[in-house]
């Protein structure tokens, strides 16, 4: 290899190295704003988030700078007008990946019957969004899941609707209208919730997580109570306060 061919050698690489910091650095934002806004780690893994993230960390890091590697050529004619263009896609790409994962982020966490369910983005009809009983639970939070209670409908019609819904897939947590603020339902919540000695013979699987956590923790058993969030591919053990029903952590137990 001459001179002139290591310093090409150099530039392509420079180069693509320039690109991949800058991509790396966009990918980590988005990876901060999913684990520390919209998720919360737990929630993260537990709704399957890890695999959006491959997604968009791999399009953005990955395609941008290997064809910047490719096309790069100091002094090339119409170089300005490749790397322009690979910008152009790679922002396209990057901005539709923003969007499906904005789509796939956690609305609500509603407590349905005796667990909590996760709604998503996706998952919410404007329609629906539109029928809330409250004003504040029309349109999803930019700024992380809210925590709800879901009251299940008096009327038998209602009822009746809402099974036949449930059997394509469609439950409760998906319909606004039934959406109160969580403080409301405390004592239904308390009422469905076990205390942490009993999960051992209820859920064993959990009950080893649990019971880890509260050794490391510190925190008095007496004072929590244990149920269940369903996410997308796993449970979710949910400990919240004794007195108040207000969460105090999440703990990821077992995937389907």
């Amino acid at each position: 290899m001459d001179k002139s061919d290591g310093k090409l050698a150099m530039s392509r690489w420079r180069a693509a190295g320039i690109h991949l910091l800058i991509s790396a650095g966009i990918a980590a934002a988005m990876l901060a704003l999913m684990l520390g806004v919209w998720y919360g780690p737990t929630l993260f893994r537990a709704m399957g988030g890890a695999g959006l993230a491959l997604i968009l960390i791999g399009v953005d890091v990955v395609m941008g700078p290997a064809l910047t590697l490719v096309v790069f050529r100091s002094g090339k004619r119409g170089l300005k007008f490749d790397l322009a263009a690979i910008a152009l896609c790679q922002l396209a790409a990057l901005l539709y990946g923003c969007y499906v994962v904005s789509l796939a982020r956690p609305a609500f966490i509603v407590f349905v019957k005796d667990q909590f369910q996760v709604a998503t983005v996706a998952e919410l009809e404007p329609a629906q969004l539109a029928e809330a009983k409250y004003p504040q639970y029309r349109s999803p939070s930019w700024s992380g899941p809210v925590l709800v209670y879901g009251e299940w409908p008096k009327d038998q019609r209602e009822q009746q609707q809402l099974l036949f819904a449930g059997l394509a897939g469609v439950d409760l947590q998906h319909f606004p209208k039934y959406y109160a603020p969580y403080e409301q339902g405390r004592d239904q919540v308390l009422a469905k919730a076990l205390p942490l000695s009993s999960v051992q013979k209820t859920d064993p699987e959990a009950a080893k997580v649990v019971d880890e956590w509260v050794a490391r923790s510190g925190v008095d058993a007496q004072n929590l109570r244990y149920l269940r969030l369903r996410g997308r591919i796993a449970w979710v053990a949910v400990l919240i306060d004794a007195r108040t029903a207000a969460p105090v952590e999440m703990l990821l137990t077992e995937k389907f």
